[in-house]
């Protein structure tokens, strides 16, 4: 797999249609103070902000609307419904324009992230861009290794959209063309998954118009940072929550990647009945391992160093042994299907 080091050169800067960033949010006070220093930073010429609460439960609602009551670009506005699909919709039946720009609450921007996102549409053929998107913080060995994780997902999402096949995408940092928005009728029969948003709405768009109308801009340019979960629960129940939506897919692609990603993972902790062969059991387990740790090190590092994040060797030692029992307790949570997030338990 290979990771773009530079992008090309930018041509839109003279490209500034109408755009429409959509933020949906639910018991996001907390996070409040950097989502107005974040969104203060946005000079876009033309941008409407959408905040669209999701039945918020702390409050955020009433201190939303008047902590940005001042500011003409920003209307915040309630959702008749439940779910954060359901906001998406009502945002963009709110929306301004054709061109749809969706975060989170929690996110942070790089300076000319929104010039960067809408570039692509210059091309008429172009009906959604995704960017990258990684948890913040390294102040700690489970904040770095959410990170390492991240990268991962980064990776892999750069591999299938080079080989034109979109595999997934993340809400967190996605445009899209309000009308194929609309035209693929994108949470139909699956507005009752909590999580999916993204994706779903990425196959129905590359289903419909082609795999050549979606693109990924896998540069520090347009990279989103996100808030890391502070727990290790908190941590499980989002991904549970993300890979919780197997059963909606009905793609190949994607149920054989999952599959391989779980008996990757299984083949690494059942790699363990080595360690009791004697010593040639122990010399084949630790050259399998440090295979293991030098291959996810160059691979991973890659994007990393890409993205200007630097981790040492231990970090990358830690993160390989610790994420195959992650993973397979993921796994299992999904196919149980039962997780919390943000106050509703499915």
């Amino acid at each position: 797999m290979r990771w773009p080091k530079k992008q090309s050169s930018d041509d839109s800067h003279n490209f500034f249609p109408k755009v429409t960033l959509l933020i949906p949010f639910r018991n996001e006070l907390e996070n409040l103070g950097n989502l107005e220093e974040e969104l203060s930073k946005l000079t876009y010429p033309d941008l409407r902000i959408l905040l669209v609460d999701d039945q918020s439960e702390d409050g955020s609602f009433l201190l939303f609307k008047e902590k940005f009551e001042t500011d003409s670009r920003i209307h915040v506005i309630q959702s008749t419904g439940i779910g954060k699909k359901r906001a998406i919709e009502i945002g963009v039946q709110a929306a301004e324009g054709d061109l749809i720009l969706c975060s989170d609450a929690d996110c942070r921007y790089p300076n000319n992230w929104v010039e960067r996102m809408v570039g692509p549409f210059m091309d008429p053929e172009i009906q959604l861009v995704a960017g990258p998107v990684i948890s913040a913080g390294q102040n700690n060995f489970f904040q770095r290794f959410q990170q390492i994780e991240w990268s991962s997902i980064l990776l892999l999402t750069q591999f299938f959209f080079s080989h034109k096949r979109p595999l997934m995408c993340s809400g967190a940092n996605l445009a899209y063309r309000r009308q194929a928005f609309q035209s693929v009728n994108a949470y139909g029969q699956n507005l009752q998954y909590l999580s999916g948003d993204d994706e779903f709405l990425l196959k129905k768009i590359a289903a419909r118009y082609g795999k050549e109308s979606c693109m990924y801009l896998p540069f520090i340019g347009s990279l989103v940072c996100t808030q890391p979960q502070k727990r290790l629960s908190d941590l499980l129940n989002q991904r549970i929550r993300w890979a919780g939506k197997w059963k909606a897919h009905r793609s190949f692609v994607h149920a054989f990647s999952a599959l391989l990603s779980f008996l990757t993972q299984l083949t690494w902790l059942l790699s363990l009945i080595l360690l009791g062969l004697g010593k040639v059991g122990f010399m084949v387990f630790l050259l399998v391992w440090t295979g293991k740790i030098l291959s996810e090190r160059m691979a991973l590092g890659m994007v990393l160093n890409t993205l200007s994040l630097r981790f040492s060797f231990i970090d990358f030692v830690k993160t390989a042994i610790a994420h195959p029992f992650y993973v397979i307790l993921v796994a299992f949570g999904a196919i149980l299907g039962k997780f919390t997030w943000k106050g509703r338990a499915n």
